[in-house]
């Protein structure tokens, strides 16, 4: 046997550990990632494309990497350590991404599609109509801009900031991710606001209807106007709407923990 064979057997515990490691964030983090980590796409495909991931980042966090663990317990450890880095990295990049199906959910409510005291069965309780066509479109802009790009460049910035099998620093990942709930609650809010304002307006004005004219039935009258008039402004809206996301989206990932 070579010496460069004899080289070469004595590394291959080692990137075989460090192959796991990678695999563990990486895998962790593009299952909640948007766009790639989508249920609709085929299992065998984000397989691959976890694989191809951890090929592209495993040569530059292999200098990173601390030596194989004598136990089993440190190495299950480490391997734990890097999925709850993966899922911490995956959950910020979804977080303001559904901020878009969360506003679509407020405007079908605004709208009359929807009723919180009669969900729907096909959707699911909590899911509308209008959410979920917003939640496929989410994906679809993410992938058509490339808004994944920041955040596949924010994964491989992830290992300087926490190093291979080392803990999440707790404090400031809790105040990160609080700070993005809060960021993501907003935009979901700004995005709905113009349907809102024009729900409560039409609320009002249909509250003196009834008082001026109490035999009108005011319901069979407002209710087709509502919807009609909530569907022309989303169609006028929507552009905005799109266009106000993405660049939200866009703003946030470039400040994700890794990307600069």
């Amino acid at each position: 046997m070579t010496a460069d064979n004899a080289a070469l057997l004595a590394a291959l515990p080692h990137w075989a550990f460090a192959f796991v490691l990678v695999l563990a964030r990486v895998g962790c983090a593009v299952m909640l990632m948007p766009g790639l980590g989508e249920a609709e796409m085929p299992a065998m495909v984000r397989a691959g494309l976890v694989l191809t991931l951890v090929m592209l980042l495993l040569p530059g966090a292999r200098t990173l990497m601390p030596g194989v663990p004598d136990g089993f317990a440190a190495a299950g450890g480490m391997v734990m350590a890097e999925v709850a880095t993966g899922l911490w990295l995956g959950w910020l990049a979804r977080l303001i991404v559904q901020a878009l199906p969360v506003a679509g959910q407020i405007i079908s409510y605004m709208l009359g599609l929807s009723n919180v005291l009669q969900p729907d069965a096909e959707l699911g309780s909590q899911a509308t109509a209008l959410g979920r066509l917003l939640a496929l479109a989410a994906p679809v802009v993410v992938l058509a801009t490339g808004l994944y790009v920041p955040v596949l460049a924010a994964l491989d910035g992830s290992y300087r900031l926490v190093p291979p099998g080392a803990l999440l620093p707790i404090g400031d990942a809790a105040q990160t991710g609080l700070a993005a709930v809060s960021a993501a609650f907003a935009l979901a809010l700004q995005l709905s606001a113009p349907f809102v304002l024009a729900s409560v307006v039409w609320q009002l004005s249909t509250g003196l209807m009834a008082r001026l004219v109490p035999r009108l039935q005011i319901y069979f009258v407002a209710m087709p106007a509502q919807i009609l008039g909530g569907l022309a402004l989303l169609a006028v809206l929507i552009p905005v709407l799109l266009s106000t996301w993405q660049e939200a989206v866009r703003s946030a990932y470039s400040i994700l923990p890794g990307a600069s």
